[in-house]
């Protein structure tokens, strides 16, 4: 499953996905992985999240970044669930049409039971009619 929380930037899409991660953690068996542009919510995650710095990794398109996110997946069998905070900026996908790589994050999730939460910096109504459902929380 492949869930948004949408709104622009400023309007607190973050502490949304902070406190969901930190209440997710205390009830799932399997382990957690956030990813972000830098290290700035280390000390406001859970420490048994897994919290990776993107912007160290020289990802530099969006099939980079989905073959990244394939790769951490690879790597944990007990993965349960990715947060993905400044998506668009991590992804490579700012003022570009983000469909493409939700379809194939969809997929990832249905293959591997990993579930994604995603922090997406644009208003709802400018999101693609295709992914409205995918909306947890708009902001």
């Amino acid at each position: 499953m492949v869930q948004l929380i949408v709104g622009e930037k400023g309007k607190g899409k973050t502490k949304h996905l902070l406190d969901k991660v930190n209440g997710e953690i205390k009830t799932i068996p399997g382990s957690i992985v956030y990813l972000d542009k830098s290290t700035k919510h280390m000390y406001e995650l859970n420490n048994k999240v897994r919290l990776i710095d993107v912007s160290q990794y020289m990802i530099e398109s969006e099939s980079e970044f989905v073959g990244f996110v394939s790769g951490i997946i690879s790597q944990d069998h007990d993965l349960q669930q990715m947060y993905f905070d400044s998506f668009l900026k991590i992804a490579k996908l700012e003022g570009k049409d983000i469909t493409g790589v939700i379809a194939k994050l969809d997929k990832i999730s249905k293959a591997f039971g990993v579930d994604f939460f995603l922090s997406v910096s644009m208003n709802e109504d400018a999101l693609p009619e295709a992914l409205k459902e995918n909306i947890l929380i708009s902001l």
